[in-house]
């Protein structure tokens, strides 16, 4: 926009074959003398002072039509237009006044004419009709008065500034609708884009995906060819995502989505529907050969290991695929069967793909009922406690038990912990079962005691999610308070590779629980990655030999030479050795040879129900003190320490 001293010159052209007509105009227009206004002159503009300074113009000559034309065309391209042209009507010999203002007007459509003539061979009107643009002409006859030469000039000039200002918002204002506009328009896309694309990955999501499927059924129908869709859930993500962090998780399942979409076509939509489940829609005409190539890319392209938090992870993905038309002719029956197929592709190891087949559905739908039917369960009280001896090998006398779950479900009868407890894990039900049992055991230990039995340790396995839980003293804590039952009559199971997870946390969390007087374990040894050095420092106070050791120790001498090594290490630790899945006199007695202290297996009993077991112990005879208390809980004794 101009400035004020801009606002106040202008430039006017005078267009005359009459030089001393353009000295008149300079005279008049061109400052020469006093540039204060007389109180007339005032009067005139309307000003209320004589000391208002009027406005100055700078002045320029053409003597025809065709000159002041070329004059304006010039102005304009430098960016220094007239305001005002003053146009005789004569001008011999080129063109007359009309003819030289239709051609300023089409170099210069804002000008302000005035024309000046003593002659004219047009009235109003004519001119009107001809010109057209009356609110930028006005009419002078010469002989003219001074007075309105520097009126036209002052009022045509001030106008013309008025509209370039007026033209000049009206543009600044279209400039920021417009760029509001694509603001708006932009901010609209983006909001599409999250509406159906997944803000961790960026592939589509289930939105787009329908709509997407939608299309490939519609084409499929029109064209009477085949497309598939591939269900793909990576294995074992829970792990990594818990061990490593949800950062970690995150980052690798945006790793995972950009090989996905290596792996596939142009024309194939790859979408992440949540958690870690992708679907790939592989679009048709495809033989069912080329869409299982297209799987199998997938699955070599899963093969390099990602490294996340300096640690090299290897991931692998269990693939289901379904084809249209012949294994649904929807979206949603699509989904499920290729839903079921994955899910028969992690029952056949993991890392592989299946096609749907009939039967597959009925077991997806099963597993659902049973995640729904677990939802219930605690509420209806369906779970329940078997107890299986720990014997001493030494005397051959009960001297603890293990607490194993079992659901006794309404219509399914007993089902086992290997059906259910996945199921619960992958649900999030795994660590309020585990309450429910820790808090159980211990009611039962002191109900046997209230029933005229000698104290008898029960022991409880752990869950690792359960084990990472920050209230896990308080649950304990909470769950002997409310049985009342003294610390030294529980004892908690872990697995090796919970408690190597995070050692130097487990050593806390171990600590925490010992110095109550609550005995530990670790279950499974010998299969996880325990190393030396943290093993001597965890409170632990038993070692539980895997049972794929015992079970071949008789016919394998390798196995009898890890069992007698891990008696050996737990016994120079200080360390009680249990070895579980007995079920041979041969094992037993090898066990007995190898100074293993306590096993536990179906040479001695299984698992029984609480009222079986209570009659099993009733038929031993009492220990003696010094055997009730022949194992301990390390940091017990330090109490308040």
């Amino acid at each position: 926009m101009a400035n004020d001293s801009e606002l106040l010159t202008h430039r006017l052209l005078m267009i005359d074959d009459n030089p001393s007509i353009h000295e008149d105009y300079r005279k008049i227009l061109g400052g020469t003398d006093d540039t204060r206004m007389s109180a007339a002159e005032a009067a005139l503009f309307g000003e209320t002072t004589p000391e208002l300074q009027r406005p100055s113009f700078q002045v320029d000559s053409a003597l025809q039509g065709r000159e002041g034309v070329e004059r304006a065309r010039q102005a304009l391209s430098e960016g220094r237009p007239y305001s005002v042209a003053f146009v005789d009507m004569r001008m011999p010999p080129g063109w007359d006044g009309v003819e030289t203002i239709e051609n300023l007007w089409k170099v210069d459509p804002e000008i302000q004419v005035v024309v000046c003539s003593a002659y004219t061979d047009y009235d109003w009107l004519e001119l009107l009709a001809r010109l057209g643009h009356s609110d930028k002409l006005i009419v002078i006859k010469k002989p003219f008065e001074p007075i309105e030469i520097l009126q036209s000039a002052s009022a045509l000039s001030r106008k013309w500034q008025n509209a370039r200002t007026l033209k000049g918002h009206v543009e600044s204002l279209e400039r920021v609708v417009t760029d509001r506009t694509r603001g708006l328009e932009a901010a609209n896309r983006q909001l599409r884009y999250l509406a159906s694309h997944d803000a961790l990955t960026g592939l589509p999501n289930r939105l787009l995906l329908d709509d997407r499927i939608t299309q490939a059924i519609a084409q499929a129908k029109r064209q009477t060819h085949e497309f598939a869709l591939l269900v793909i859930d990576l294995d074992r993500f829970k792990l990594i995502n818990d061990s490593l962090g949800h950062r970690s998780g995150d980052e690798l399942l945006r790793e995972v989505a950009q090989r996905l979409k290596r792996a596939v076509r142009a024309v194939d939509t790859t979408a992440r529907v949540g958690g870690d489940e992708f679907v790939i829609l592989v679009d048709g005409p495809v033989t069912q050969a080329e869409a299982l190539d297209i799987a199998r890319r997938v699955l070599k392209s899963m093969e390099p290991s990602i490294r996340l938090l300096g640690i090299d992870v290897h991931i692998s993905p269990s693939i289901g695929a379904a084809f249209y038309p012949r294994d649904g002719a929807s979206v949603d029956a699509l989904l499920a069967r290729a839903d079921a197929a994955m899910y028969s592709a992690k029952e056949r190891g993991r890392n592989n793909v299946q096609c749907y087949a009939d039967g597959m559905t009925t077991l997806t739908q099963e597993r659902v009922v049973l995640e729904s039917d677990l939802h219930v369960a605690l509420q209806k009280g369906e779970f329940e406690l078997h107890y299986q001896p720990k014997v001493d090998t030494a005397t051959g006398r009960i001297n603890s038990a293990e607490a194993l779950i079992r659901w006794r479900h309404p219509q399914r009868g007993l089902v086992p912990p290997g059906e259910f407890i996945p199921v619960a894990e992958d649900c999030g039900l795994l660590d309020a079962i585990g309450e429910w049992v820790l808090s159980e055991a211990c009611r039962q230990a002191q109900a046997w005691q209230q029933q005229g039995l000698r104290p008898l340790r029960v022991a409880v396995n752990l869950a690792p999610s359960q084990f990472r839980l920050t209230n896990l003293a308080e649950q304990i804590r909470s769950a002997l308070a409310a049985s009342g039952l003294a610390p030294n009559l529980l004892e908690i199971e872990l697995t090796e590779t919970a408690v190597m997870s995070d050692a130097e946390e487990s050593i806390h969390i171990l600590e925490a629980v010992s110095r109550m007087g609550v005995l530990v374990s670790v279950d499974d040894f010998g299969t996880g990655y325990s190393s030396m050095s943290y093993l001597r420092r965890f409170p632990i106070d038993k070692l539980k030999i895997d049972r794929c050791f015992v079970d071949q120790m008789t016919r394998r001498p390798e196995d009898a030479s890890i069992v007698r090594a891990i008696i050996s290490l737990a016994h120079s630790l200080h360390l009680k050795v249990i070895a579980e899945g007995v079920e041979t006199p041969e094992q037993l007695k090898l066990l007995t040879e190898l100074g293993c202290d306590q096993y536990q297996g179906y040479y001695f009993s299984r698992a029984l129900p609480s009222a079986q077991f209570m009659q099993l112990l009733q038929q031993e005879p009492a220990l003696s003190d010094e055997e009730a208390e022949r194992t301990h809980s390390k940091l017990a004794g330090l109490g308040a320490a």
